[in-house]
C-alpha cells in the first residue's frame, strides 16, 4: 500500500459506526428506531431482537421526548462547537512567524473590509443623489413647460365640417 494514500483509515471501528447509527436514528425519532427494528426482524431476526432489547433497555421505546427537543439539543451542541472553533482560530499557534503573518493578514483583511464598506456607502450615496437630481430635473421641466391646452369649442370640428 502506498504511503500517500488518499483514503483515511476508519477510526473507532464497529463501535464508532454503531454510535453514528444511534445518533442518526435519534435525530430521526422513534419512528426511525421502529423501522430499523422491523427491518432487522425481516432480514436478520437477531438484529431486530437486539434492537428491540436495546430500545426497551435505553427507554427509547417509551420516552415522551419530542423530535423538536432532540433537534434543539443537537443545535445547542452544534452552536457550542462552532463557538469553540472560532475561538481556536484566534489562539497563537506557537510558531512566531506564522502568528505574525496571521495577525498581519487579519489586519489587512479588516482594513480591506472597512474600505469596501465605505466604497459601498459612497456608491449608495451617489446613486441616491443621482436619482434625486433626476427627479428634481423632471419636476423643473414639468413646471417650466407650458400648460397643456384643452381644445376649445371653436377648435373642435363639427360633424360635416373639415
Amino acid at each position: 500500500m502506498p504511503m500517500n494514500s488518499t483514503t483515511a483509515p476508519a477510526s473507532g471501528g464497529v463501535f464508532s459506526f454503531l454510535r453514528r447509527a444511534e445518533a442518526w436514528l435519534d435525530d430521526r425519532g422513534r419512528t426511525a428506531w421502529i423501522a430499523a427494528m422491523v427491518l432487522g426482524f425481516i432480514f436478520v431476526w437477531p438484529v431486530g431482537l437486539g434492537l428491540l432489547a436495546y430500545m426497551i433497555w435505553s427507554k427509547r421505546m417509551f420516552s415522551r421526548s419530542s423530535c423538536a427537543d432532540r433537534r434543539a439539543r443537537h443545535f445547542e451542541k452544534w452552536a457550542h462547537k462552532s463557538q469553540h472553533w472560532g475561538a481556536s482560530a484566534m489562539r497563537p499557534s506557537g510558531n512566531a512567524a506564522f502568528d505574525a503573518y496571521k495577525s498581519d493578514m487579519l489586519r489587512r483583511l479588516e482594513d480591506e473590509q472597512t474600505a469596501f464598506e465605505s466604497f459601498l456607502q459612497r456608491l449608495r450615496e451617489a446613486k441616491d443623489k443621482s436619482e434625486f437630481d433626476n427627479f428634481m430635473e423632471e419636476r423643473a421641466r414639468a413646471a417650466s413647460a407650458p400648460p397643456a391646452t384643452t381644445p376649445s369649442s371653436a377648435d373642435v370640428a363639427r360633424p360635416g365640417e373639415y
